[in-house]
């Protein structure tokens, strides 16, 4: 008896779910699809602005590391410059900054000549700032129109379900649960899209400072440089060590990039060795 009844039930068809969200969506009729339309092009331009500047940022850092390790080991501006990636935002601030170089020498004060370089290069770094910027008001909008866009979504499916009550005289749940059910997945999916704009705006955000940190650190370091004819330069790579030996003769490790200076106290001798 117990087999027959479960193979009763197992032959029996299974019922099927009318309100799932292709089924509520139909409903929703073209003005849910338009909306969702909408949130969907949302999100998936949110996701190729955070790929694309993620790469870009990702390229500018990397290439600074350039800067640290050959550029300023250059005998000149211009032979350093060689060094750099063409396309790189470190090359354009270096080729702006010459440029500049060769226009100041018609300034008749050399005040005025100082300023117009700075000037170049602020607005070199600007520029660069600003194509690194370039995406993120996108993000912002998402993240500040999506949830409204959903409830926009929830408002239509919520009135379509009144609409339902009111013609059948009765609030029955096959009547508002397709609608209700559009509403939420409505408001859902907004808050789905504009939650990872706005953390993808605010981390883009932060490591655009962190860049336009570097870049002003470098105009500085350039102007500084073009100022004083190459005499001031940045040693990124020098790294100072103390090395005490006790013997009663002097030290003899050898120093190979920088001077070393050797003191003979008749017991301590200390070394100083810059290298790069």
């Amino acid at each position: 008896m117990t087999f027959n009844f479960i193979a009763a039930v197992a032959g029996e068809e299974a019922p099927q779910n009318a309100f799932g969200f292709w089924e509520a969506m139909e409903q929703g009729g073209p003005i849910a699809w338009a909306i969702f339309g909408v949130l969907v092009i949302m999100s998936v331009g949110s996701f190729y602005i955070l790929i694309t500047k993620l790469l870009e940022q990702r390229k500018v850092m990397n290439q600074y590391k350039s800067v640290q390790t050959s550029f300023w080991r250059a005998n000149n501006l211009r032979e350093g410059a060689n060094k750099l990636d063409k396309s790189s935002a470190w090359r354009q601030l270096v080729d702006d900054g010459l440029a500049a170089q060769e226009e100041h020498g018609k300034m008749p004060n050399n005040l005025e000549a100082h300023d117009w370089l700075h000037g170049s290069l602020a607005r070199s770094e600007a520029s660069i700032n600003t194509k690194l910027a370039g995406g993120l008001p996108f993000l912002a909008s998402v993240g500040a129109t999506a949830p409204f866009v959903g409830l926009l979504g929830t408002v239509i499916g919520i009135y379509r379900a009144l609409i339902n009550i009111g013609l059948a005289g009765s609030a029955s749940i096959d009547k508002v649960a397709g609608p209700v059910g559009e509403a939420l997945i409505m408001t859902a999916i907004g808050l789905l899209v504009a939650v990872p704009a706005v953390l993808a705006y605010n981390w883009l955000q932060s490591r655009n400072k962190k860049i336009a940190a570097m870049l002003s650190g470098f105009s500085t370091d350039l102007l500084a440089n073009i100022t004083s004819g190459g005499a001031v330069r940045p040693d990124y790579s020098a790294k100072t060590t103390t090395t005490t030996t006790t013997s009663g003769k002097a030290a003899t490790a050898p120093a190979p990039v920088a001077a070393k200076t050797g003191a003979t106290t008749g017991t301590t001798t200390t070394t100083t060795t810059r290298k790069a």
